[in-house]
């Protein structure tokens, strides 16, 4: 029976022989040098199979190996082996093991391919970070600026003071709200660089905005995020407001920090900078790409969306004013995940991670974090805790037929309406983000937020030690038993024993020791007497 299991392995080996395995990869367009490979069938949506053209290592490898005899004896081919048969050895030797099969890492995005470095060995780096910094070169010189306020009088001589210089000392043409024009009917010189929107003409804004500057705090960042719901120009937040979180510039030094802007204040010794055109410059600002959610709302029995939203914060839905609990069915690119029962659920950006998500429970996220914040509002369950989804996630949240009520979507706390029985809603990532600019840099700033508006890990700071390093802490002396009276029993106390401890102190333990002894005769010939 071993002869002919020998003999199948051997005509096995022919027949394959030549023939080129499937290597099980799938095809990205990636800019590959010679990819040795074709494909074996139409690809289909995702890529198809393919097959090595070259050689396979499979097969160099069956062609390589020792061929054994009916008597089971090995070739000379055997060198190559790093196994002793003969002596029953199944240690690995180096200088006789094959070497490890090359391979390509490939990262893809859906949109492009890159690959890893992968070294000879085999061992996996990154080619660089997953996630980078960025900064902003203006190739040409700004021309026109939008300036936000928070809603009211308050900042109204802040608002007027930037958009004087502006106009006056840059010469830019500032864009303002509506509702804001006119206050610079009474500066003429301003107001002939002043400009305004009419509703028809929003969808179009960003074409004539280079930049954005906000006057408050984060609702007004907020508010440029949804005036803007496609492409969103560079935004500056000087912290007027009441907490401040993504606000990370002072109104004091507005004037600097536009300049910074304008006219580029940090230069890279890593990247080779374009030529600059005429009014153009090769420094730059540090900025961070805030992600957004897409939300696509769909009503019932409908398959394209009644309405697409772009929020920076997060997209919520809560039960409202019911009594009941929601239920929600949630999906992830079709594949049922979980039903949701609670008060509500959200899914938020790295930046609105310090916004309702950490109120809800849910972790503080680095903004430059690819990802998606699934967090619970107070959960029917004690196991549904918040997680983090990829940035690709695709999400679908379903009110379903059976639901004892409906349900309430907003986005970043805006354009809140009624989910009613078969409504979905659809959340992926966007692919226009908040570009803000930063102060310093980008985790520098975010550690100033943590610890200027949570403080975090504020606590009284624990205390040291009062023992100098080289002064060692004294001996601890073990404390003493306690004393038997060694004095003669009958004259001493009654024919009674007694016990005394003794103290440290030598003159005043006597003396306290003396008085007790007597206490105790006295005692003792009184209880004697009245027998």
């Amino acid at each position: 029976s071993l002869h002919r299991a020998f003999d199948s392995m051997h005509s096995f080996a022919s027949k394959t022989r030549g023939s080129a395995p499937p290597c099980g990869v799938r095809h990205v367009p990636c800019a590959l040098p010679a990819c040795p490979v074709r494909p074996i069938s139409q690809p289909t949506l995702g890529g198809g199979r393919f097959r090595c053209s070259a050689a396979s290592p499979h097969t160099a490898q069956a062609d390589g190996a020792a061929s054994v005899s009916r008597g089971g004896e090995a070739s000379s081919s055997d060198s190559s082996v790093a196994v002793q048969e003969n002596s029953g050895d199944r240690i690995i030797r180096s200088e006789t093991w094959p070497n490890k099969a090359s391979l390509y890492l490939l990262r893809t995005d859906g949109r492009s391919c890159s690959r890893e470095l992968v070294s000879g060995t085999n061992r996996l780096t990154f080619a660089y970070p997953s996630t980078q910094q960025h900064m902003m070169v203006w190739r040409h010189r700004p021309r026109s600026v939008m300036v936000l306020k928070k809603l009211g009088d308050e900042l109204l001589p802040h608002f007027m003071h930037v958009v004087s210089h502006l106009t006056l000392n840059e010469g830019l043409h500032v864009v303002v709200e509506p509702d804001t024009l006119h206050h610079f009917s009474g500066h003429p010189k301003v107001a002939e660089h002043v400009y305004t929107w009419d509703e028809d003409q929003l969808e179009h804004l960003a074409e004539h905005v280079d930049f954005v500057v906000c006057l408050g705090g984060d609702g007004v960042l907020l508010h440029a995020s949804a005036l803007f719901q496609k492409t969103v120009p560079p935004v500056i937040a000087f912290n007027l407001g009441s907490l401040g979180f993504l606000t990370n510039h002072s109104y004091t030094e507005f004037m600097q920090d536009l300049q910074s802007i304008i006219h580029g204040q940090t230069s890279l010794d890593t990247c080779d900078m374009p030529r600059a055109e005429a009014d153009g410059n090769c420094l730059g600002v540090m900025v961070t790409l805030r992600m957004r959610l897409k939300c696509e709302l769909l009503r019932r029995g409908e398959s394209e969306p009644e309405q697409t939203i772009e929020c920076m914060n997060e997209m919520v839905i809560d039960r409202g004013p019911n009594a009941f609990l929601t239920n929600i069915e949630c999906y992830e690119k079709g594949r049922f995940v979980t039903r949701v029962q609670a008060d509500g659920i959200m899914l938020s950006t790295p930046t609105g991670s310090t916004a309702y998500s950490v109120s809800a429970g849910g972790s503080m996220v680095h903004p430059n974090v690819p990802a998606i914040l699934l967090t619970p509002v107070c959960p029917h369950s004690l196991s549904f805790r918040p997680i983090v989804l990829p940035d690709y996630a695709d999400i679908e949240f379903r009110i379903p037929a059976d639901a004892r009520n409906t349900a309430w979507v907003s986005f970043d706390g805006r354009s809140r309406q009624q989910l009613r029985h078969g409504d979905r809603v659809r959340v992926r990532m966007s692919d226009s983000p908040v570009p803000t600019i930063n102060k310093e840099d980008l985790t520098t700033d975010w550690f100033d937020s943590l610890e200027r508006c949570f403080k975090w890990t504020d606590r009284a700071e624990q205390k040291a030690l009062e023992v100098q390093p080289h002064q060692a802490l004294p001996p601890v002396t073990p404390p003493k038993p306690p004393h038997r009276c060694e004095a003669p029993v009958a004259a001493h106390c009654g024919g009674v024993p007694c016990d005394v401890s003794t103290k440290d102190s030598a003159g005043s333990q006597e003396r306290s020791n003396g008085a007790q002894h007597t206490a105790q005769a006295v005692v003792h010939a009184n209880a004697n007497s009245q027998a």
